[in-house]
């Protein structure tokens, strides 16, 4: 089982970020999608997820409206499309892959995201 996240970087803040997670060694369109970060001295967050059943997707507060989770299960990825970016989004994000049924649950192994002037 692998997840790989990739797109992190710089960007000033009111840029934005598309962050990808290919997935492999499971079957993906079984599995709810998430993306979590996790800042310096912080735990780390739910920031979206998306479902395998029907793709309805969820959102922490902080990032509703600015950050939208899509999936593609015909090439095993997800995504994460973060506008509007804020000093405060800055953290390394995971990508999470899960399955009550199977109790199965997945991690990437972190994109950095730094937003700065």
């Amino acid at each position: 089982v692998q997840l790989v996240e990739s797109g992190g970087g710089l960007v000033q803040p009111g840029g934005s970020l598309r962050l990808s997670c290919a997935a492999s060694g499971f079957t993906f369109s079984s599995y709810g999608m998430r993306w979590y970060r996790q800042a310096p001295g912080k735990e780390r967050e739910l920031v979206a997820a998306i479902s395998s059943a029907d793709g309805s997707t969820a959102y922490a507060d902080s990032v509703k409206g600015r950050f939208t989770i899509s999936r593609d299960n015909a090439k095993n990825t997800v995504h994460l499309q973060m506008n509007s970016l804020k000093p405060e989004d800055t953290a390394v994000y995971y990508c999470n892959a899960g399955r009550l049924i199977t109790r199965s649950n997945y991690w990437g192994q972190g994109t950095q995201v730094t937003v700065s002037s």
